[in-house]
């Protein structure tokens, strides 16, 4: 497996971050599990950026007009698909998703390495604009960034940022409708096409019977209408099938559901909606375990004053009813150290030798909604050896990795293993050599000192029993980078390296 390009400078190593993100989003969907995904992605990467930077040393070098290419990251998820294609002919495709094998064997996916005029026109027109309009549009359209930081970036002014995305969508549409007439096409195609080009122009315009039935049975065609009608909303889905093919609108639908946890996650001043639930289900979970424990006491209580009560209360044979080897009504099957502590006069549960004076409680004691119980026949001194300690054992297992690093920064990740199911999770952990995390695939990020939080996205909330989770971040270090420490999933401690 390549190891990630060394970035050559600041500016390349933003671009980095922002790329790697894309290009290990639409990967994890070429393929069947979080292994090959960044697998295919590293690979994909290494060969995207060494293609970028070959073409970038060759226009410096040359005299002559810069050949046309896509923008990085268009260029990187190429990267991804001609990488996927690779692995199916060299006897890899195991590690592909099915639909996409089926796809890479298809005349679909020939049409886009097979000769130029018969490409996407999609595709087609977005390489023959300039680099910056470009990335413009794929940025504003695709990956649903704000559009006011992609203009900022690009040294335009914010304020004119709607003027200047409609400019650039209009050149988009000129260099797509040129395209389509560049295409060979039947005479039949060739008659619609100055009606299409007038009918997608206009808003209100109707579309003619005989158009509507010939978009609906010729690709070429429809392919171009989706991506001369700029309104309606459809350019982001005709760009991202156009040119990136297979799974074109899943990740489409990816970077959208991603620039909406990224702009959540920016407000660090601001409240915190999954934060609060938790702390809300956590609170109502003390609440619901606080109420079982009280029950327990009252029946185990009960249970002893009429195990008592033939004796006459007797408190020398109070001391003798006592069994060496109690079972804590909150933890059956669990015994009481022997470290030879008291037991306590506020919880005489110990006392009771009946199953139905504590199966009820002992079970929702020791169930998921009370992960850390004490045991109601043991001191609060003795508890944390008692039948609390199963809730206790490791809560999840967490494995950090650095992948690649650099003179001012470094690529890692972080993979855990949750013993029961999720709805929702947060991995956090603490850095001691200053590092900060400056972006995160998979997952946002949320950082307060030394202190990293990372929050599921929408797409991998939920977690299985048993699962495995992975998620990566790129950030920057000074001096010395330690590994991090002090793991923990929604606010339990992991175990692990």
């Amino acid at each position: 497996m390549p190891d990630l390009p060394t970035p050559k400078d600041a500016a390349e190593a933003a671009l980095f971050s922002e790329c790697w993100d894309a290009v290990l989003s639409y990967a994890d969907l070429c393929t069947s599990g979080s292994t090959a995904a960044n697998q295919l992605a590293r690979e994909a990467f290494a060969l995207g950026i060494h293609e970028a930077r070959a073409a970038d040393d060759g226009t410096a070098r040359g005299a002559g007009r810069r050949s046309s290419r896509l923008p990085r990251i268009p260029l990187l998820l190429t990267a991804v698909r001609n990488t996927a294609a690779a692995w199916e002919a060299e006897g890899q495709g195991h590690k592909l998703d099915p639909d996409l094998r089926l796809w890479l064997n298809s005349d679909k996916a020939w049409r886009y390495a097979g000769p130029p005029l018969s490409r996407p026109i999609a595709l087609r027109g977005l390489r023959d604009m300039g680099e910056s309009d470009a990335t413009l549009l794929w940025l504003a359209e695709v990956e649903a960034l704000p559009l006011r930081s992609v203009v900022r970036r690009q040294g335009l002014d914010p304020d004119a940022s709607v003027e200047e995305l409609n400019a650039v969508r209009g050149l988009f549409r000129d260099r797509c409708h040129r395209n389509h007439l560049d295409t060979p096409m039947s005479a039949e195609c060739r008659s619609y096409v100055r009606l299409l080009d007038a009918v997608t122009r206009s808003p209100g315009a109707d579309t003619p019977d005989d158009l509507s039935r010939h978009l609906a049975t010729c690709v070429e065609c429809a392919e171009a209408a989706a991506c001369l009608r700029l309104h309606g909303g459809g350019l982001p889905a005709a760009l991202a099938g156009g040119v990136i093919g297979w799974g074109g609108l899943a990740y489409l639908e990816r970077r959208r559901r991603a620039a909406e946890v990224r702009l959540g996650a920016g407000r660090a001043d601001g409240p915190d909606p999954e934060g609060q639930a938790e702390r809300t289900a956590a609170h109502k979970a003390r609440l619901r375990r606080h109420g079982l424990l009280a029950a327990a006491v009252l029946v185990s209580g009960l249970a002893l004053a009429a195990s008592l009560m033939p004796f006459g209360g007797d408190s020398g044979t109070d001391a003798q009813t006592v069994p060496t080897d109690p079972t804590p009504v909150a933890g059956p099957g669990s015994t009481v150290p022997t470290s030879g502590a008291p037991v306590t006069s506020a919880r005489p549960s110990v006392a009771s030798p009946t199953p139905s004076a504590g199966d009820t409680p002992g079970t929702a004691a020791n169930g998921d909604e009370n992960p850390d119980p004490e045991p109601q026949g043991t001191s609060s001194a003795t508890a944390g050896t008692g039948g609390g300690e199963t809730g206790e054992a490791a809560v999840c297992e967490v494995h950090y990795e650095l992948v690649n690093q650099w003179p001012d920064g470094f690529q890692a990740s972080v993979t855990f293993t949750s013993p029961t199911a999720l709805d929702s999770w947060r991995v956090a952990w603490s850095f001691t050599d200053g590092q900060h995390v400056d972006q995160m695939w998979d997952a946002s990020v949320a950082q307060q000192g030394t202190r990293v939080t990372a929050t599921a996205a929408d797409y991998n909330r939920s977690v299985t029993a048993g699962a495995t989770v992975t998620f990566g971040f790129l950030a920057s270090w000074q001096d010395t980078n330690t590994a991090p420490s002090g793991f923990t999933l929604n606010g339990q401690e992991c175990t692990g390296s």
